[in-house]
């Protein structure tokens, strides 16, 4: 089996993550707000108010509009 891609298995993939589109640049990228209150600057277009997906530092889609749970053990 090739090493690399064995190496590759063994690293996580990346989170897909909802938020909220706060602000959109004239870069291309859109500055989103997640659930926990953090925010983060991803590739893609979204209008302000918008609920996205978001995957690997790009707008991946539309994200449903449901509640937020925080769920601890």
């Amino acid at each position: 089996m090739n090493p690399y891609k064995q190496l590759l298995d063994l690293l996580p993939l990346p989170p897909l993550l909802s938020g909220t589109a706060t602000v959109s640049h004239s870069d291309g990228s859109v500055t989103v707000e997640l659930p926990g209150g953090g925010e983060v600057r991803v590739r893609g277009v979204a209008a302000s108010g918008d609920r996205v997906l978001i995957k690997d530092g790009e707008v991946r889609g539309d994200a449903p509009d449901l509640p937020f749970v925080l769920v601890e053990e």
